[in-house]
């Protein structure tokens, strides 16, 4: 697929959609392409559209049937407009670290596919002022789903959430405590870690067989 261009081909590229529960429009929106005029579309559309799928499947697709439904932030960004961002406001990474991150249609230095959104979680948001832990939700995503990176923030306890072909399978967090939180050959990174986040519901399991590659299987807690 080419780069869209004209509204007819934009129309074909969002009615292609990645799943049921996720529009091509929602992932593709943009308050920085909105407001400053810009395109925010992918030059490799066919790329984007698979690791869009990846992100959309194994992560985004479980964490709503089981949470309820996600408010999506930020998801894909082109490479002008997460330039803007990182200039203007501070608010993106750079293009070199965002590639397979928030920018879906180039891939990181190590050649691999991924994609990441930003989103929060209102049944979470709904439990911190009864004294859940934004680390409970960190845990309970890093014992149930194949994600490569989780990035928490101050506000509504938004998160980055990125799947990859390489999954780094590392947690940090602007939250406090700040810092990271786990990564592979830390003391704790492995096991099961229940007891971190007793009362969460149980998994609601995506059929085998969907996952895109390097992905893992889920079970149910």
């Amino acid at each position: 697929m080419r780069k869209p261009t004209t509204v007819r081909s934009t129309e074909a590229f969002t009615r292609f959609g990645y799943l049921n529960l996720f529009s091509c429009a929602t992932l593709l929106y943009s308050e920085i392409a909105a407001i400053h005029g810009m395109s925010n579309l992918p030059d490799n559309p066919d790329l984007a559209i698979a690791a869009g799928r990846g992100l959309c499947e194994n992560l985004l697709e479980p964490l709503q049937r089981t949470f309820g439904r996600l408010a999506i932030r930020s998801a894909y960004r082109s490479p002008q407009v997460n330039a803007f961002g990182n200039a203007h406001f501070h608010s993106c990474g750079s293009n070199n670290n965002n590639r397979a991150r928030h920018i879906w249609d180039q891939r990181s230095t190590d050649g691999g596919m991924g994609a990441m959104a930003t989103i929060v979680v209102p049944w979470l948001v709904d439990r911190l002022a009864k004294g859940v832990a934004w680390q409970a939700m960190a845990w309970w995503i890093h014992d149930h789903l194949p994600y490569s990176e989780l990035q928490f923030f101050p506000k509504l306890a938004a998160f980055n959430i990125g799947w990859h072909e390489i999954p780094r399978r590392r947690i940090s967090s602007f939250l406090p405590p700040r810092g990271l939180l786990t990564k592979p050959g830390l003391p704790g990174h492995d096991g099961n870690h229940s007891d971190q986040y007793a009362g969460f519901p149980k998994l609601v399991s995506v059929s085998r067989g969907r996952f895109a590659t390097g992905s893992r299987d889920t079970v149910s807690n």
